[in-house]
């Protein structure tokens, strides 16, 4: 891993789960939370309405507003992907210019 979520990250991730219809431990589990931060993420998807709870069966399940929120968090995470390898071709390129720009300053240096 190495690398800390994000809050959109947590709230797809406890999404994803409970796309299938899930419990509260299955969540907890599958989206990898504490207890507290199970606590906290669900309420905040229940409050936006991402998610609801059948108590009859235990289950929280997808509304069509979080299914609309899966999808175009997979649509932001692609942009933001393509934009992060585009940053780093800039910044290999740039590392290229420099690096013909300051070694033939150090040869001609060399070279007197």
């Amino acid at each position: 891993m190495g690398r800390y979520r994000s809050s959109l990250q947590i709230v797809a991730d406890v999404l994803s789960v409970a796309a299938v219809g899930a419990k509260k431990v299955q969540i907890m589990y599958k989206a990898n939370l504490s207890y507290e931060l199970l606590v906290r993420y669900l309420a905040e998807v229940l409050d936006a309405g991402l998610v609801r709870f059948e108590g009859s069966a235990g289950l929280y399940r997808l509304t069509r507003k979080g299914e609309d929120f899966l999808k175009r968090y997979d649509e932001y995470e692609k942009r933001c992907r393509r934009l992060e390898g585009l940053s780093n071709d800039v910044e290999r390129e740039r590392a290229a210019l420099e690096g013909m720009c300051f070694n033939a300053k150090q040869m001609d240096e060399s070279d007197s």
